[in-house]
C-alpha cells in the first residue's frame, strides 16, 4: 500500500450481546484494490486505531468526497499500529 493516507470518517457496526451497535471515528485512511479480487478493497486505518474497529462486521467510509460501505471478510493489525480491512462491497 502507498503511504498516502486521506481524512476519513468511519460508521461502523458491532454485534454485541445487546445487538448492533454503531459507532463513528475520525480518522486517517488510505485505500487500494484487492489483488486477484477487484470487487473488494482495502482500508487501511492510521495508527491510533479505536481499539474495537477489528471486531466490526459493516463499515462505511466517507473519504475524499466518496462513500463506500461493505462488509469486512478480513483484518490484519499491522506493525505499525495501523489497522488493514479487506472489505466487500454491499
Amino acid at each position: 500500500m502507498d503511504d498516502t493516507y486521506h481524512p476519513a470518517r468511519l460508521d461502523y457496526g458491532l454485534t454485541t450481546f445487546f445487538g448492533q451497535i454503531t459507532k463513528t471515528v475520525d480518522c486517517e485512511v488510505g485505500l487500494e484494490t484487492v489483488p486477484d479480487d477487484p470487487y473488494r478493497f482495502t482500508l487501511c486505518v492510521k495508527a491510533p486505531v479505536p481499539d474495537d474497529l477489528d471486531q466490526a462486521k459493516i463499515i462505511v467510509v466517507k473519504v475524499k468526497g466518496r462513500t463506500l460501505q461493505g462488509t469486512v471478510r478480513h483484518f490484519e493489525r499491522r506493525d505499525d499500529k495501523s489497522l488493514k480491512l479487506e472489505v466487500e462491497p454491499d
